[in-house]
C-alpha cells in the first residue's frame, strides 16, 4: 500500500524545514537505513533515513522547496510491483507514514562530483564547506570567483547563494536593476528565519531587565594556570582549563545558591529546575546554536572542559544530537575573545536569564584605601522580569562574582 513521507519535526522549535536535497530518484529501491533525503532546519542541516523497505516512488516536494509545514507529504514509498499514485494518498496510512522515515543528525559530507574544467586547472586549493560546494554544484556557481565570510575566508553556504542571486540579477532586463548603489542579496536560512522569529518573540513577549556587574579574573586565572600545569603531567589524560570551562561551572555553582534564577515561567505556576544545565552559544556560519552541558554543578571542571571541547566541536561540524541543544535551563554568552567590553544578551525562552561575559581588561581597581591593577570582566544578567525580581537577579550576580573572586569553590 502507498504511504506517504512526511515533513518531520526535526527539533521542538521547528515548525517548517527546507528539502536541501534528495538523495533518491523515483524508482529507487529503498532499504531500511538508506538516507532519503537532507532537511535543512532552524538548527542544522540533517539526514533522514528510511525504516521501512519499498520503492521511492514519486517526490511531491522538489528539493530547493523552502517554508514546507511539518507533517506535510514530501514523498510517496509503494510496495514492489504497486501502481504509483499520482499525488498523495488521503488514507489512515497518512498518521502512520510519519515513521516512514528517521531523521539522523549528521555532518555535512562531501559527495563526489563529476569533473569540471575548472577542476583541472592548476589554481590554488578552495576552502568551501560540504555543503558549499553542493549546492555551487547544483547552480552552475564557480566556487573561485567568490570571496567566503566563513572562518579563515571559507566560502560558506550563504557565499554560494548570495553569489547566484547576484548572477540572478545580472541576468534580468536593464529595467529591472537597482537604480543605484551597489548591493547583493543573501537569502536567509532556515536558521536564521527561526532566530530572527524567535528572539522578536523574546524581545516583544518577555520583559527583560538587565543587572551588571565588574568581576576581577586574576584569582581566577592563576587557579586556571595552576591546573593546567598540574594536566600537564597526567600525559595521555591531559587536558587543558578555558576561562570559560570555569565560568559555566561557576554559574552553575551559583543557580544552586539562588535556584530561584534557575527557573523558567509559565502561565500555570513557576518551574524551578533541580539541575544546572548550563546553555553555551556558539557562533556557527549562518547562525547560533546552544549546546548543554547537563548538571554542571555536579561536574568537575576536567569534565565540563572536555564535554565543552565535544559538543562546541558537534555543533560546528553539524553532529549535535537534539538532545544535546535541548532544554536547558540557563545561558552562557561569552564574547570576551573578541575584546567586547559590555553587552547584553537576549533572554533564550523558556530559560529566565542569559549571562553575557565580556573581555577581561587589566585596570586600576581600588581596594581599601589602596589603589591596585587588577584583570577585570563586565558581566551582565539579561532576565525575564516574570520570574526574577531585581533584587534576586542582584543576589545571584553576586554569588556569581564571589565564586569567581574566591574560585576554590570551583575545585572542592
Amino acid at each position: 500500500m502507498a504511504t506517504e513521507i512526511l515533513m518531520p519535526a526535526l527539533s521542538p522549535t521547528m515548525t517548517e524545514g527546507k528539502i536541501a536535497r534528495w538523495l533518491k530518484k523515483e524508482g529507487d529501491t529503498v532499504s531500511n537505513g538508506d538516507v532519503l533525503a537532507e532537511i535543512e532546519t532552524d538548527k542544522a542541516t540533517m539526514e533522514v533515513e528510511a525504516i521501512e523497505e519499498g520503492i521511492f516512488g514519486r517526490i511531491l516536494v522538489p528539493e530547493g522547496t523552502e517554508g514546507i509545514a511539518v507533517n506535510t507529504p514530501i514523498a510517496i514509498m509503494v510496495e514492489e510491483g504497486e501502481a504509483v499514485p499520482e499525488k498523495a494518498p488521503s488514507s489512515p496510512t497518512t498518521a502512520a507514514a510519519a515513521s516512514t522515515a528517521a531523521p539522523v543528525v549528521t555532518a555535512d559530507a562531501p559527495k563526489p562530483q563529476a569533473a569540471t574544467p575548472q577542476a583541472s586547472r592548476p589554481v590554488n586549493r578552495i576552502v568551501a564547506s560540504p555543503l558549499a560546494r553542493r549546492i555551487a554544484a547544483s547552480k552552475g556557481v564557480d566556487l573561485s570567483s567568490i570571496k567566503g565570510t566563513g572562518p579563515n575566508g571559507r566560502i560558506v553556504k550563504r557565499d554560494v547563494e548570495a553569489a547566484e542571486a547576484t548572477k540572478t540579477a545580472v541576468q534580468q532586463p536593464a529595467s529591472a536593476a537597482p537604480s543605484a548603489g551597489s548591493s547583493r542579496l543573501i537569502p536567509h536560512s532556515t536558521m536564521r528565519k527561526v532566530i530572527a522569529r524567535r528572539l522578536s518573540e523574546s524581545k516583544a513577549t518577555i520583559p527583560h531587565f538587565y543587572v551588571s556587574m565588574d568581576v576581577e579574573l586574576d584569582a581566577l586565572m592563576a587557579l586556571r594556570s595552576q591546573l593546567n600545569a598540574l594536566s600537564d603531567n597526567e600525559g595521555p589524560d591531559a587536558f587543558k582549563l578555558s576561562v570559560n570551562d570555569m565560568l559555566i561551572k561557576a554559574s552553575a555553582l551559583a543557580l544552586k545558591q539562588v535556584p530561584e534564577v534557575n527557573a523558567s515561567f509559565t502561565e500555570e505556576g513557576m518551574i524551578l529546575h533541580d539541575d544546572a544545565d548550563i546553555s553555551v552559544a556558539v557562533s556557527l556560519d549562518d547562525g547560533l546554536i546552544t549546546p548543554i552541558v547537563r548538571a554542571a554543578d555536579r561536574k568537575s571542571l576536567k569534565q565540563i572542559s572536555q564535554e565543552a571541547k565535544g559538543l562546541v566541536a558537534r555543533a560546528r561540524a553539524g553532529k549535535l544530537k537534539p538532545e544535546e541543544f535541548q532544554g536547558g535551563t540557563f545561558s552562557v554568552s561569552n564574547m570576551g575573545m573578541f575584546g567586547v567590553k559590555e553587552f547584553a544578551a537576549i533572554v533564550n525562552p523558556p530559560q529566565a536569564a542569559i549571562l553575557a561575559i565580556a573581555a577581561g581588561k587589566r585596570q586600576p581597581v581600588v581596594s581599601g584605601d589602596e589603589i591596585k591593577i587588577a584583570t577585570v570582566m563586565t558581566v551582565t544578567l539579561s532576565v525575564d522580569h516574570r520570574a526574577v525580581d531585581g533584587a534576586t537577579a542582584a543576589k545571584w550576580l553576586s554569588a556569581f562574582r564571589s565564586i569567581v573572586q574566591a574560585p576554590l569553590a570551583l575545585v572542592v
